[in-house]
């Protein structure tokens, strides 16, 4: 699904990235994990084509295709997103105009009042209050309200490949067992391959990845399954000073 192969990338004349190598194949969850500093978002945002990064080395392949070179738009319409960590208040966007838009970008010819009961059904089953929907997207949404927004939307969009920037961030316990559940259901039922990118070895009962992957200061030091969770856990990261 997704392939990264020798990924070296900089940022404001910095290296944030330094030989990167992680493949995550469809209906599959790689977790990366890592310290503050050690690459997990700027390798998020070179994947979605964040202009602001410059890829030095390298290539970055989706679905057989090169895409290093790719917009950030290109990447969307091939089914390659993001949710992210702080999702931005969009005010006079309703959610269901969102949607709708997105879906009609993607060529698809859908039917407004099936995509409004879509998005209701969803957000019933994510305990998202139905209020929310006729509201701007984001506008006055508390910071759970806003997670599992996203999940919402990725339910509806169905994309090939999620990347998920620290979702469990200001999540109490239901709310990460809701937006868990949400993503499990994406990769069981879509297919949908996924790279979450987390702190926190909580999210992992919830989501079993296939793999866990570790940066530190832009390259990659540990990978493997659960054992690599057990040795954070027991030893944090000092382990791979």
């Amino acid at each position: 699904m997704i392939k990264v192969k020798g990924l070296k990338a900089r940022v404001d004349e910095k290296i944030v990235l330094d030989g990167v190598d992680i493949e995550v194949g469809a209906g599959e969850i790689v977790a990366l994990m890592g310290p503050n500093g050690s690459g997990k978002s700027s390798l998020s945002n070179i994947l979605i084509g964040n202009p602001k990064y410059e890829v030095l080395e390298g290539q970055v392949w989706f679905d057989g295709t090169d895409i290093t070179n790719f917009s950030v738009d290109e990447r969307a319409r091939m089914g390659l997103v993001m949710s992210f960590q702080h999702p931005v208040a969009i005010p006079g966007v309703t959610v269901r105009e969102l949607i709708l838009s997105a879906l009609r970008q993607k060529g698809l010819t859908v039917s407004a009042l099936e995509v409004k009961k879509e998005i209701e059904k969803i957000a019933a089953e994510l305990s998202l209050d139905e209020a929310l929907l006729a509201r701007g997207v984001n506008d006055g949404f508390s910071g759970g309200e806003r997670k599992k927004l996203e999940i919402l939307q990725m339910k509806v969009l169905k994309p090939k490949m999620l990347i998920v920037d620290e979702i469990d961030s200001g999540l109490d316990i239901d709310a990460l067992k809701i937006v868990a559940d949400g993503i499990n259901d994406l990769v069981k039922n879509g297919n949908t391959g996924v790279l979450l990118i987390t702190h926190y070895q909580r999210l992992l009962k919830f989501l079993k990845p296939n793999k866990v992957v570790v940066l530190r200061r832009g390259k990659v030091v540990d990978s493997g399954g659960d054992e690599v969770v057990t040795k954070l856990e027991n030893q944090g990261y000092q382990v791979y000073e």
